[in-house]
């Protein structure tokens, strides 16, 4: 059974870092693309970052250039590295994964979150002003 744990969530000052983590287990991450998405309250989930098993990452525009996706495959972890947080990062953040196979088209498909098979539970950030 997989599983995908984040951690590293937490209450921060706007300006603040702040290091998520995603553990996986019951699959070899370095077989899997893998994404971040969040939600705040009353809003739909969107996609935040996404790195593909070859290492290429994607962002959405609002966090490009503050947040850095990574990948260990030999600790089967992935983290969300999130510098200069606003307040408007606050949501649940959720770690996603899926198998990498030959069609699955990821630099069309990161973003979306039907592509992915297997979600962690959220881990909460919080960002005050």
């Amino acid at each position: 059974q997989v599983q995908a744990v984040e951690s590293g969530g937490g209450l921060v000052q706007a300006g603040n870092s702040l290091r998520l983590s995603c553990a996986v287990s019951g699959r070899t991450l370095s077989g899997c693309h893998m994404a971040w998405f969040r939600q705040a309250p009353g809003k739909e989930r969107e996609f935040v970052a996404a790195i593909g098993r070859g290492s290429i990452t994607y962002y959405t525009d609002s966090v490009k250039g503050r947040f850095t996706i990574a990948r260990d495959d030999t600790k089967n972890t992935g983290y969300l590295q999130m510098n200069d947080l606003e307040p408007e990062d606050s949501a649940i953040y959720y770690c996603a994964l899926t198998q990498a196979t030959l069609g699955t088209r990821y630099y069309i498909t990161h973003a979306r979150a039907a592509t992915y098979a297997y979600w962690g539970q959220g881990t909460q950030v919080s960002v005050s002003s």
